[in-house]
C-alpha cells in the first residue's frame, strides 16, 4: 500500500495532518494507498509559498510561460500510458478510456501555447490631445482547482494549464479518490521548467476546501463536481470577494427523430451512456424518440447492444467496454435508484443490479441498465446517477421532446440524431444547453473552443479552457497616459470629454 503526498515547492512532502483517507483500486475493492488530508495550517503554508513564487513566475514574459507549456505537453505525450494506467488503477476506466482522458487535457495544454497571442491587450493613440489608452491583461495572483474524481487527468489540466500560463500560482486540490495523477502531473510540470512553488498540490477534504475559499489571498476558484457543491462553492467564492467558475451536475438528453439512422443513434447511446461507467457529466443518460415506431424500434436495437456490452477491470485488454464505479456507495446508489425506477413503474427492460464479475466479486461492477417508458415524476429522470443506466423517455411529437429538455433544471449537454437540417437548426437555436450535438452524442468542444453548460449545470459567467478560461485567470487594466508635446491646459475641475 503506498502512502501519498502533497507536492509543494516542487517536492513530495508528507502530510503532517495525522488523518489520511484510503484509495481503492475500484476493480479489485483492495486499497492500493492512503491519502493525507490536509490541515488548515498545512494549507495556509502552501497559499503563502504560492504567492511568494507567484510574483517572480508573473514578471517571466507570456512567451516563456509558453514555453514551458510547450516541454509539458511534450513530457505528456511521452508518458502517456504511464498516465492512463494512473488514471485507470484508480478510477477503474479501461486503458483506453484512460488515454482519451489524459489527450484531451493535453489538447488545453497544447491551445495555452498559443497564450500569448489570446492574452494581448488593446491600442489607440492619440485617443485626445496627447492621449494614448491602451490594455493589459494581468494575472490574478494565486488561485485554486478543486477537481472531481471522474477526469483525473483531464480537469486538472483544464485548470492547471489557462491559470499557469496566464501567470497566475495554483493551489490544486484533487479528487482525494483519486489523487495520484495530479502528483505525476506536477513531477512533469517541474522537469518542464515551472518554477517551485508556482504549483502545489493539497489533497484534502472540505476542511482544505473551506480554508481554499475563505483564505483572502486566493483570487480565483474553478471548481467542478455535483450540482449542491457547486452552488455551495460559488456562493462562499462570491461572498468572500472571489471569482469563481462552478461546474455543477448535469442530466443529458438526446431526442431521436423518426428520420434518423436508428443503427447510428443506438451506436451513439450505447458509447455516450455506458462508457466509463457513466461516469461522465457528459453521458447522455436520456433517449427521448419521437414517435411510437421510433422508441419501439430503438429499444430493439438497443437490447442487442447493450447486452453484448463486456464489463471488467482496465486490466482486461481492449475487449472490455466499461470499468467499475469508483466506490461501493456509487453502487449502492445507482442500484437503489434502479430499484426505485421498477417501484415507481418504469419498465426494467435490462437489469444490471445483480452482476457479479468472477474473480472481481470485491470490485464495485454495475452491469448496464435500460429503462423504457420512464415518465418525468420518477426519480431515475429528475436525478443524476452517473451510473450505466440509460432512461428512455417517449415522446409523440418534436416539439414536445424539446419541452422536456428546456424544462429540466440541467443544461449541460444534449444531442439530436435526425436527416432533416431543418430540424437540427431549430433545435440548436432554441435548446437552453451549453453544448449541442447534432449526430454527435458528446458534444465536448475542440479545446481552441470553449466548455461549459447553463442552469444548474454551471455558475459564473465564463467557461473552461480557450479563450474563456484566460479570461477568467487574468484581469483587464486600463491605462490613460498623456505625454505633453506643447500642450497647455489649467486645472480641469469638471468631468469632461478627452477629446
Amino acid at each position: 500500500m503506498t502512502e501519498l503526498t502533497h507536492w509543494i515547492n516542487g517536492q513530495h512532502v508528507k502530510g503532517t495532518s495525522g488523518r489520511f483517507q484510503d484509495v481503492y483500486n475500484p476493480a479489485t475493492g483492495e486499497v492500493i494507498g492512503q491519502v493525507p488530508l490536509a490541515s488548515q495550517d498545512e494549507l495556509n503554508a502552501a497559499i503563502a509559498d504560492a504567492e511568494k513564487a507567484q510574483v517572480a513566475w508573473a514578471a517571466t514574459n507570456p512567451q516563456r510561460r509558453a514555453r514551458v507549456m510547450m516541454k509539458f505537453g511534450d513530457l505528456i505525450n511521452e508518458h502517456m500510458d504511464e498516465l492512463a494506467e494512473l488514471v485507470s488503477k484508480e478510477h477503474g476506466k479501461t486503458l483506453p478510456d484512460g488515454r482519451g482522458d489524459v489527450q484531451r487535457g493535453l489538447e488545453v495544454v497544447e491551445v495555452c501555447m498559443g497564450a500569448p497571442a489570446m492574452m494581448k491587450g488593446e491600442f489607440m493613440g492619440d485617443a485626445g490631445p496627447g492621449i494614448d489608452l491602451y490594455s493589459m491583461r494581468q494575472p490574478l495572483g494565486v488561485v485554486a482547482g478543486i477537481t472531481p474524481f471522474n477526469f483525473p487527468a483531464m480537469i486538472p489540466l483544464w485548470k492547471m494549464a489557462p491559470a499557469l500560463v496566464s501567470g497566475n500560482a495554483m493551489i490544486l486540490k484533487p479528487s482525494e479518490r483519486c489523487p495520484s495523477t495530479s502528483l505525476r502531473l506536477a513531477e512533469l510540470l517541474k522537469e518542464a521548467g515551472l518554477p517551485d512553488g508556482v504549483l502545489q498540490v493539497v489533497n484534502g477534504d472540505k476542511e482544505v476546501v473551506d480554508g481554499i475559499l475563505d483564505n483572502e489571498t486566493i483570487q480565483g476558484v474553478g471548481f467542478v463536481g455535483s450540482t449542491p457543491i457547486a452552488q455551495y462553492i460559488y456562493g462562499r467564492a462570491a461572498t468572500n470577494g472571489k471569482r469563481a467558475q462552478c461546474f455543477g451536475g448535469a442530466k443529458n438528453h438526446m431526442i431521436i427523430m423518426p428520420d434518423a439512422d436508428l443503427d447510428k443513434a443506438a451506436d451513439a447511446l450505447v458509447g455516450a451512456g455506458f462508457g466509463a461507467a457513466g461516469e461522465r457529466c457528459m453521458a447522455i443518460s436520456v433517449a427521448v424518440p419521437v414517435g411510437k415506431e421510433t422508441a419501439d424500434r430503438l429499444i430493439e436495437k438497443l437490447v442487442p447492444r447493450i447486452e453484448a456490452l463486456k464489463v471488467g477491470p482496465y486490466t482486461g485488454g481492449n475487449d472490455v467496454d466499461y470499468g467499475p464505479v469508483i466506490t461501493p456507495q456509487s453502487k449502492a446508489r445507482i442500484n437503489g435508484l434502479v430499484t426505485s425506477g421498477v417501484e415507481q413503474g418504469a419498465e426494467l427492460v435490462i437489469d444490471g443490479r445483480e452482476f457479479s464479475l468472477q474473480g472481481y466479486e470485491n470490485g464495485f461492477f454495475v452491469g448496464p441498465s435500460l429503462f423504457d417508458n420512464v415518465t418525468e415524476e420518477m426519480d431515475i429522470y429528475k436525478e443524476e446517477i452517473f451510473g450505466p443506466v440509460l432512461s428512455t423517455v417517449r415522446k409523440d411529437t418534436y416539439e414536445e421532446a424539446l419541452d422536456l429538455i428546456m424544462k429540466n433544471q440541467y443544461g449541460n449537454g444534449t444531442a439530436i440524431y435526425t436527416a432533416d437540417g431543418d430540424t437540427a437548426r431549430d433545435f440548436a437555436a432554441k435548446v437552453n444547453v451549453g453544448m449541442v450535438g447534432i449526430n454527435f452524442p458528446i458534444p465536448v468542444p475542440l479545446s481552441y473552443f470553449t466548455f461549459g453548460g447553463w442552469k444548474k449545470s454551471a455558475f459564473g459567467d465564463l467557461n473552461q479552457y480557450g479563450p474563456d478560461a484566460l479570461r477568467f485567470y487574468t484581469k483587464t487594466k486600463t491605462v490613460t497616459a498623456r505625454w505633453f508635446s506643447g500642450i497647455k491646459e489649467g486645472a480641469a475641475l469638471n468631468f469632461k470629454a478627452l477629446d
